[in-house]
C-alpha cells in the first residue's frame, strides 16, 4: 500500500500544482485586463471631457467649464472627476492627488496614469491635460477605486479554489482506487509470496490475472517457485545419496582399520588361548586334583573373559551405528582407543603415551563412536608413519581459538586433541592433499586413502577442524579442535 499511496500523492500533487498555476495565471491575466480596461475608459472619457471643457472655457468662461466637470462627476457613479491645477497656487479642492514629480509629463501635454495604494482598495488615478489658459496649467483628474476588481478577483480565487479542491479530490479518489486495485493489492500479494519463498514454502502459487509488468512478475515468481522446488528435490536426493556414501566410506574405513588390527588382535588372543588350552589339558589329563581344579577353572574363566572383551570391543568398533551426540568425556575416548590399538602399536614397536596434566575433565558434545573412529584413524596413520618404532603422544588441553577463514565463525572455547608422532614428517606438496579422499602415499594394498578424510569430515560435522603441523625429518602433529561442552 505504500507504493499506491506514494503514486496517489504524486498524482494529486501534480494535479493540484497544475490547477493552481493555471488559476494564478488566469487571475493575473484578468486583473491586468481589468486594469487596462479602466485605463482605456479613463483615457476615452478624459479626452472627450477635455475637449468639451476647452470649448466651454473659451465660449462661456471658466465657471461654466468647471460646472461641466461637476455635472459630469455627478452623473458618473464609479469614476470620480475633478478639476485640478498643477501649480502651487491650487487650493485644497483643486490640488491633485498625485505627487508633483509624477505630474511633470502632464505639464508637457501628456496624460499619466498611476496606481495609489489604499488600505481598503487601491485607486487608479488618471490625469489628462486640458489647454484652457496660458498662465496656469490645468488638468482633468479621473480616479476610480479598484475595489470592484478586488471583489471580482476574490470571487475568481474562491471559484478556482473550489474547482481545484473538487478536481483534486476526484483525482485523488480515482488514483487511490486505481492504485490500490492495480498496484497496492498485487504488490502486497507479491510481498507475501516473497516472504513465503524466503521461509522455504514453495507450494503456493499466485493468481494475478493482470496483463502488465506486475502480472508478468507474478508469473515469473511462480515459475521460479517451480524451478526452486525441482532444485530442492534434486538437492535433497543428492544430499541423501551423499550422506549414504559418507556412511559407506566411514564404515569401509572402519572395516579397513579392523583388518589392520587383525594381526595384532591375533597375537593378543594367542596368549590367553595357550593358557586356556594348557589348563584345560591339565584338567582332562588329571594332572591337577583337589583345590587346584577350581583354581585352574578360574584361570580359564578369566582368560575367556579377556578374549571376549577384546572381541566385543573390536566388533563394537566395526558395527555401523547412527550418530548420537551427547556430553562425552574425551579421556574415556582416548582410553578406549588406546586399548583397541595397543596390539597394533606393540607389533609396530610404537609406544603410545597420553600426556598427563592438571587439566580438569574435558567434555565435548559429540558422538563418542564417531570421535573414536576419527581418533583411531589419526592414531593408526601416526603408527604407520613410524615403521621403525617410536613414541606416539596424545595430548588434551583447553584453549580459546578462532575457526579458520574457510570455515568461519566467532572465537570461542575449544578442546584441542593432539596426536604427535616421531616419523619422517611430510613435505608441503603432500600436506596440501592429505585430507582428500583416496589420497595416500602408501604402497598399493597398504592404505585406502580414506582414513584422514573420514576423520576430517567427522570433526568438521562436530563444529571443529583439524590443524596439521609437519616438517620433513621432525615428525607430525595432528590437532583436532572441538567445541567445548558443559563439563
Amino acid at each position: 500500500m505504500k507504493l499506491a499511496r506514494k503514486l496517489t500523492l504524486a498524482l494529486v500533487f501534480g494535479v493540484f500544482l497544475v490547477l493552481a498555476l493555471s488559476a494564478y495565471v488566469q487571475i493575473r491575466r484578468e486583473s491586468k485586463t481589468f486594469e487596462n480596461d479602466v485605463q482605456r475608459d479613463h483615457h476615452a472619457m478624459g479626452r472627450a471631457l477635455a475637449a468639451a471643457i476647452t470649448g466651454v472655457w473659451r465660449t462661456e468662461g471658466p465657471a461654466r467649464a468647471l460646472r461641466l466637470v461637476e455635472d459630469a462627476n455627478e452623473r458618473e457613479r464609479q469614476v470620480d472627476l475633478r478639476w485640478v491645477w498643477l501649480d502651487e497656487q491650487a487650493d485644497d479642492a483643486h490640488r491633485p492627488r498625485l505627487a508633483p514629480e509624477l505630474l511633470v509629463p502632464v505639464s508637457r501635454g501628456q496624460a499619466v496614469v498611476h496606481r495609489l495604494p489604499r488600505e481598503d482598495a487601491d485607486v487608479l488615478v488618471t490625469c489628462v491635460p486640458v489647454p484652457v489658459t496660458g498662465d496656469r496649467v490645468g488638468a482633468l483628474e479621473l480616479s476610480e477605486s479598484l475595489a470592484g476588481a478586488r471583489r471580482t478577483i476574490h470571487g475568481m480565487i474562491l471559484n478556482t479554489a473550489v474547482t481545484t479542491a473538487a478536481l483534486t479530490l476526484v483525482c485523488g479518489l480515482l488514483a487511490t482506487s486505481l492504485g490500490v486495485g492495480l498496484v497496492g493489492r498485487p504488490m502486497r500479494t507479491l510481498i507475501d509470496q516473497a516472504r513465503r519463498i524466503g521461509a522455504g514454502d514453495l507450494s503456493r502459487r499466485l493468481s494475478l490475472r493482470q496483463e502488465d509488468e506486475i502480472g508478468e512478475l507474478g508469473r515469473e515468481m511462480d515459475a521460479m517457485c517451480d524451478r526452486l522446488a525441482a532444485a530442492n528435490r534434486k538437492l535433497e536426493s543428492e544430499a541423501t545419496a551423499r550422506l549414504a556414501a559418507l556412511q559407506q566410506l566411514r564404515h569401509a574405513e572402519r572395516l579397513a582399520t579392523v583388518g589392520k588390527l587383525a594381526s595384532g588382535i591375533a597375537h593378543e588372543l594367542g596368549a590367553p588361548l595357550q593358557v586356556i588350552a594348557g589348563r584345560a589339558r591339565m584338567l582332562v589329563d588329571g594332572d591337577v586334583t583337589g583345590d587346584e581344579v577350581p583354581a585352574n577353572g578360574q584361570i580359564i574363566l578369566e582368560q575367556s573373559q579377556r578374549m571376549t572383551q577384546i572381541i566385543r570391543q573390536l566388533l563394537d568398533f566395526a558395527r555401523r551405528r547412527s550418530a548420537e551426540k551427547q556430553e562425552t568425556p574425551l579421556r574415556s575416548v582416548i582410553h578406549s582407543t588406546f586399548v583397541m590399538l595397543r596390539p597394533l602399536a606393540e607389533k609396530q614397536g610404537v609406544t603410545m603415551v597420553q600426556e598427563e596434566g592438571d587439566t580438569p575433565e574435558l567434555v565435548v558434545h559429540a558422538d563418542a563412536d564417531q570421535l573414536q573412529q576419527a581418533l583411531t584413524n589419526v592414531v593408526v596413520n601416526a603408527i604407520q608413519a613410524m615403521p621403525s618404532g617410536g613414541t606416539l603422544t596424545v595430548g588434551l588441553r583447553a584453549e580459546r581459538a578462532s575457526p579458520p577463514a574457510d570455515q568461519g565463525g566467532a572465537e570461542g572455547e575449544y578442546v584441542a586433541l593432539s596426536v604427535r608422532d616421531e616419523g619422517q614428517g611430510m613435505p608441503a606438496d603432500v600436506l596440501e592433499h592429505i585430507f582428500e579422499p583416496f589420497f595416500t602415499t602408501k604402497p598399493v594394498g597398504e592404505g585406502t586413502g580414506l582414513g584422514l578424510s573420514v576423520a576430517y569430515g567427522i570433526i568438521k560435522e562436530h563444529g571443529g577442524w583439524i590443524h596439521v603441523d609437519s616438517r620433513e625429518g621432525s615428525g607430525s602433529r595432528f590437532t583436532m579442535m572441538l567445541p567445548r561442552g558443559n563439563s
